[in-house]
């Protein structure tokens, strides 16, 4: 495995990979692996000649009372679950690699953010579009691999992608969980034995609105999963919506493709999750 820290390295790897005909696969992380890391990468691995993981804690994507300088870090590890996982290149700048200077530019999404997560965090997406741009110039990649566990995400890297036409195809992977259903996250390290134990309903609550949305409609879909993690923990709900997918727009009637999302804050870990399906017309 090769590592790189700068941008000209980046850049001129990625060149010499262009010249050589191969495809790059990309997968941008901010660390602290799991096996929803890993599981980009083996798609990555399967698809493309090349597999390039970024390690990069974004400062642009934290608001001003969220957890940058709490944000978990392991760089050894990191390493070592990279290299073991087949990574090609792994990419590990500093924050002045990819902010050099002051942006005389910003970027902001304009759709697909006020809902979700977006709307209790404003200009985190306008963030993660930025590093994101400049993270794609400097790796050029063919396919960029992206967990559907954040799913607002993922909707809003594909419209940075369209937007602009960069020459390139995200790749939504599914979510891994744990046993209990519990979706892999670099946060899960926060809970308690108590917390963690309580966090599974997110998941069944989940898997039960999808259940119950045909028949209850949105209004009461949400009141039985409020019902449901309230009474089975001790966090707090920050949201739970059901919109249209990819647009997450409001949904105007149940057919096509719907996301049941939520956010609940425990007291040093805020999980989020969703689930993504498609109703038909009857």
């Amino acid at each position: 495995m090769i590592i790189l820290t700068s941008a000209k390295q980046m850049i001129e790897f990625a060149r010499n990979e262009c010249k050589l005909d191969k495809t790059i696969g990309f997968v941008p992380t901010m660390g602290f692996l799991h096996e929803g890391h890993l599981s980009l990468v083996k798609r990555s691995l399967s698809e493309c000649d090349t597999t390039v993981m970024s390690i990069f804690v974004n400062p642009l994507q934290f608001g001003p009372n969220e957890d940058f300088d709490k944000y978990p870090r392991d760089l050894e590890r990191d390493t070592i679950l990279a290299r073991q996982s087949g990574v090609d290149v792994l990419f590990i700048p500093e924050a002045k690699e990819i902010y050099p200077s002051s942006l005389s530019i910003s970027m902001k999404a304009k759709q697909r953010t006020d809902v979700m997560c977006g709307a209790s965090r404003p200009g985190h997406f306008d963030g993660v579009i930025t590093v994101l741009t400049i993270l794609f110039h400097l790796v050029q990649p063919d396919r960029a691999y992206f967990g559907q566990k954040d799913a607002q995400q993922a909707a809003v890297v594909q419209g940075l992608a369209d937007s602009l036409m960069f020459p390139l195809e995200i790749v939504p992977v599914e979510t891994v969980r744990e046993e209990d259903g519990l979706a892999k996250s670099s946060r899960n390290v926060y809970l308690t034995d108590d917390e963690r134990n309580e966090a599974s309903i997110l998941y069944q609550a989940l898997m039960k609105g999808k259940i119950q949305l045909p028949a209850l409609g949105i209004e009461g879909t949400v009141k039985e999963m409020t019902e449901m993690i309230n009474s089975s923990s001790s966090g707090q709900i920050d949201y739970i919506e059901i919109l249209q997918f990819p647009d997450l727009t409001p949904v105007e009637k149940l057919r096509g493709k719907i996301i049941i999302a939520l956010a609940v804050q425990f007291e040093k870990a805020r999980l989020i999750d969703n689930v993504i399906f498609t109703l038909e017309e009857e």
